[in-house]
């Protein structure tokens, strides 16, 4: 009998550690893993001129990955061993310009269910000014749909 393989949670966890090398976008924008907890999850990252827009504010598909990471790993960390999940529809509300400074999105499931599940964001500066307000719509993959066949 074949051990049962590790849970979503479980995974980001060893992440989170370092046991486990981060996605690439991770590196490639910066951002990391605050906490972790089922259908909850912090992620944080320094802005700086390197993530600027034409104008020098932070671009929003930054802000809006930065979003995605902690509703996506908020809704990972609810699922059992053999589940991975797609994204359906994400929407994203930019609330306040950013230009560098540490960010921090909190990122927890609204609403789980057996296919579909509502995901919510708030991300807030080093001031504690809410910034941005994003919602995700995931769907929960099975099977070979897991697998990705």
């Amino acid at each position: 009998m074949s051990p049962m393989p590790p849970r979503m949670l479980d995974l980001i966890r060893m992440v989170q550690k370092g046991e486990l090398p981060p996605p690439p976008i991770a590196t490639l924008i910066g951002f990391t893993i605050r906490s972790i907890e089922p259908g909850h999850a912090v992620m944080e990252m320094e802005a700086g001129p390197q993530h600027a827009n034409p104008m020098g504010t932070l671009h929003g598909g930054v802000l809006c990955d930065l979003a995605d990471a902690a509703m996506g790993m908020a809704y990972a960390s609810s699922l059992d061993a053999s589940e991975t999940f797609t994204t359906l529809e994400l929407k994203i509300n930019f609330l306040k310009p950013v230009w560098t400074g540490r960010l921090v999105a909190t990122g927890r499931v609204v609403k789980g269910g057996h296919t579909v599940g509502l995901v919510e964001c708030d991300v807030h500066d080093d001031k504690d000014r809410l910034v941005a307000r994003a919602s995700s719509t995931c769907m929960t993959l099975r099977g070979e749909q897991a697998e990705g066949r």
